[in-house]
């Protein structure tokens, strides 16, 4: 790992569940450690399909737990917009929007009210997103608020819009064959430009986990497929073609996040840590 564990980091680390890979546990604890003294009120944490970003969430809350800090993990994935508000938009919009997944298709406005309600006393219901089921599920979650910390985590937290003549142009076959002039890409852009900043302005604290490529993304997360039940699997080609829809914002985050995250934290093509830095900003 590609920083130094100290006494009370290791301790820290001893606590978490060994089936957590090391790097995640060292780094959590690693991070924990450092907010003791003053926590961030709302980090957000980033990172390509299947590059560990689950993960890493559920040892940052147990690392946490042991410095005594409050840490109340959401999911952007659980404010998708539902099927049918998808299906309503993908008819009004651009075919595009039918698929969960870029921005523009989350609920936002009440992904805030949830991160605004966990910084004050109750108890926050908070949606679940059935990806099953590509429809938000029946049942919700309820966590005891306040937080020292909201942690916000997606695949595309942080992100800004693109430059707009980066846009003329496909990325790939999905937007030559499907987006020919342009609308869903641009209307993806304007969305971060306008619903999605104001939340990703409100973050104290950005990491950012940096994939090496493209190939990692698809690779990774085809083995996330291999941990779903058999019915519910997609295959190599459905699963090249599902992130084809973020395959823009990607190359484009990973280009613009390293020089703003204020914890950038490289992988390799094994899936293993060999970076990571922090700024103190």
């Amino acid at each position: 790992m590609p920083f130094v564990v100290d006494a009370a980091a290791r301790a820290c680390f001893d606590t978490l569940d060994p089936a957590i890979p090391e790097d995640w546990r060292i780094l959590a604890a690693n991070l924990a450690l450092r907010w003791r003294a003053g926590a961030p009120a709302r980090v957000g944490l980033a990172g390509g399909q299947g590059a560990g970003k689950s993960t890493l969430s559920s040892a940052i809350v147990a690392a946490g737990r042991h410095f005594g800090l409050r840490v109340a993990c959401l999911s952007i994935d659980d404010f998708y917009l539902t099927r049918s508000e998808r299906q309503a938009l993908s008819k009004r919009v651009h075919p595009l929007l039918a698929t969960r997944g870029p921005p523009g298709t989350h609920d936002i406005p009440l992904c805030r009210s949830v991160m605004d309600a966990l910084q004050v006393d109750g108890i926050v219901t908070v949606p679940v997103f059935n990806k099953g089921l590509d429809n938000r599920a029946d049942e919700t979650l309820n966590i005891p608020a306040p937080a020292d910390i909201v942690l916000l985590e997606g695949w595309c937290v942080g992100a800004r819009p693109e430059p707009a003549d980066r846009l003329d142009q496909p990325i790939n076959a999905l937007e030559a064959e499907s987006d020919s002039e342009g609308l869903w890409r641009r209307y993806i852009n304007q969305a971060l430009a306008t619903d999605y900043a104001p939340l990703f302005g409100e973050l104290d604290c950005l990491i950012f986990l940096r994939v090496p490529n493209l190939d990692a993304v698809v690779r990774w997360r085809l083995q996330q497929e291999s941990e779903r039940a058999p019915e519910l699997r997609l295959d190599k080609a459905e699963v090249a073609h599902f992130v084809a829809h973020y395959e823009r914002l990607t190359r484009w985050m990973l280009e613009d996040l390293p020089g703003r995250a204020d914890v950038l934290v490289e992988l390799d093509e094994t899936h293993r840590v060999s970076g990571c830095t922090f700024e103190d900003r």
